[in-house]
């Protein structure tokens, strides 16, 4: 089938813009005027005329957990709480309106003791008890490195006073030694695990509004961590995903990355078949494989990043190693065998420097050809940066974190390591890969905030007036290929993913406004009127 896209500014590369595309078979076969593609296209199926709108190729987040976003969809919405006892009647309110949904217990995320405006502490298991005695009530920090639960939580995991702690994570004491509900990292796993899960068809019907959302913000393509944190194995997750693409709701593209804590698992996840045959670059272009996720350390904002020097006026704390050195030796091991790549969850100094030592002992002849890379990569000094780029270690950020993190980084980690830190333009400037994602739900998944966060470098009211560290900012050009061809080289598919250009992916999306014109504080308001993926519309206002 052949598709005309034409009468737009249709951004192809730096500097280049056409009127048109022609896509045959979900390809771009033609770019040019409107002239030369309705020549080229002759018999033509569909054709849509942008009216002089401006078209993008479509956005791939290089990392969030899709499926958990379905699920926060379901759930109690208390992110943006504005206190503990907001967060309290929140849920509340859910039990009320929603009593099928937590007959067996209440798990929501979202709530952030650090924008509370008053008390600025994590809630805790008698603030919990308040919203119910009867049932478990779980609820995760809006980073997923900490959660509280009530009092029945607690007894239903037979904690009390004496229990051990948990390697890689801790449950927090009260004064008597019993536990006050708080977890963060490996531990919050046991209090999660309480929660029933959803059934098969729950799981369809989530995710298939996740994808809705995500084509209607100009998502085209998602790299998704869900095996590990919504799914256990990996036939789970490829069975929910088949399931939804061959329902025909499977609206956008998904690469998977797959978390794995111990060699069995991860093994028997490699010589699982059905596995195999979806490996990064063997799939159909629409669902594939790609790599092993690990997670090192935990969250800025929950206090667990693993720095080296440990945060300014805690210097004991240094946060939290989630997985030991000789584990994760071993796993990059088992995936370099396995010709496969890696990602990994780093936050703090320490935990970036402990997985580049990690990651080198894999490399071929010094060189990095799995491209294994690192997640969020937000506190660094100058020599990790340098560092990173030597070795060609790309980087999937999240400048939209800034939002909110802009506002606690110095105070944690000090003016002089924060100068160096967030440094995503300095890190192209450098010549690194860089690609964006949200990480949501941690954020929306929403791309153009966070496109407006890394090209003026404030938050989403505009301030500081000159940008957060403006010497970090990028143009809007930079931002998009981040977001697109950047995003499209860290799943080994540049040749065919991120551009609009002959022998690429017929997927795009026609904006409400021009990106490339529109004052800077606009960006985060742009949406889609059109999205295409495959040549083929999947959203339309």
């Amino acid at each position: 089938m052949k598709t005309v896209v034409y009468n737009g500014k249709i951004y192809v590369e730096r500097g280049q813009f056409v009127q048109a595309v022609l896509i045959e078979d979900g390809m771009v076969l033609r770019v040019g005027t409107n002239e030369e593609i309705f020549d080229a296209a002759e018999d033509a199926a569909v054709s849509y005329d942008c009216d002089g709108k401006t078209v993008i190729p479509g956005l791939n987040d290089s990392h969030l957990h899709f499926m958990q976003f379905g699920e926060k969809l379901y759930q109690a919405q208390i992110e943006g709480s504005l206190s503990i006892d907001d967060l309290v009647k929140r849920c509340q309110t859910f039990i009320t309106d929603h009593p099928e949904r937590v007959t067996r217990g209440l798990h929501a995320l979202g709530w952030n003791q650090d924008l509370f405006i008053d008390e600025k502490r994590m809630p805790n298991r008698h603030d919990l008890d308040r919203i119910s005695r009867e049932i478990p009530v779980v609820l995760e920090r809006i980073c997923g490195h900490a959660l509280v639960t009530n009092t029945k939580a607690l007894e239903m995991m037979g904690l009390s006073i004496g229990s051990p702690q948990i390697p890689g994570g801790a449950f927090y004491l009260e004064e008597d030694g019993y536990p006050n509900g708080i977890f963060t990292e490996n531990a919050c796993a046991m209090a999660k695990a309480l929660i029933p899960p959803f059934t098969l068809e729950e799981q369809e019907e989530l995710l298939a509004a996740a994808m809705e959302y995500g084509v209607s913000h100009g998502l085209t393509s998602v790299q998704s961590n869900d095996v590990g944190i919504s799914f256990e194995t990996g036939e789970q997750a490829i069975k929910v995903y088949q399931n939804v693409y061959d329902a025909g709701k499977g609206k956008l593209r998904v690469h998977h990355q797959v978390c794995f804590n111990d060699e069995e698992g991860f093994r028997n996840f490699l010589e699982d078949e059905r596995c195999k045959a979806l490996r990064c670059g063997e799939g159909h272009g629409w669902l594939t494989i790609g790599p092993l996720k690990l997670f090192k350390d935990g969250s800025l904002g929950a206090r667990t990043a693993l720095m080296k020097n440990g945060y300014v006026g805690d210097r004991d704390n240094h946060g939290i190693d989630c997985m030991s050195k000789d584990t994760m030796e071993s796993l990059c091991r088992l995936a370099a065998d396995n010709h496969m790549q890696v990602v990994t969850h780093a936050i703090g100094d320490e935990a970036i420097s402990q997985v580049m030592d990690c990651y080198e002992k894999t490399f071929q002849d010094g060189k990095n050809p799995l491209r294994h890379g690192l997640v969020h990569c937000q506190i660094t000094d100058r020599s990790l940066l340098k560092r990173i780029v030597e070795n060609h270690i790309p980087v999937l950020a999240q400048p939209i974190f800034l939002d909110y993190d802009m506002t606690i980084v110095e105070q944690l980690c000090g003016k002089e390591l924060t100068a160096t830190s967030y440094a995503f333009g300095t890190l192209l400037e450098m010549g690194a890969n860089l690609s964006y994602g949200t990480d949501c739900p941690v954020e929306d998944c929403n791309p153009f905030p966070n496109i407006y966060m890394a090209v003026t470098r404030k938050n989403r009211a505009g301030k500081p007036i000159e940008g957060f560290y403006p010497k970090e900012r990028v143009d809007v050009e930079t931002a998009i290929d981040a977001y697109t061809l950047q995003s499209a080289y860290v799943q080994f598919m540049e040749e065919r993913k991120g551009r609009l250009k002959p022998g690429y992916y017929g997927d795009l999306v026609v904006l409400d406004r021009d990106i490339f014109t529109v004052d800077s504080m606009e960006i985060k308001d742009i949406l889609p009127i059109m999205t295409m993926v495959d040549g083929k519309i999947v959203y339309q206002k």
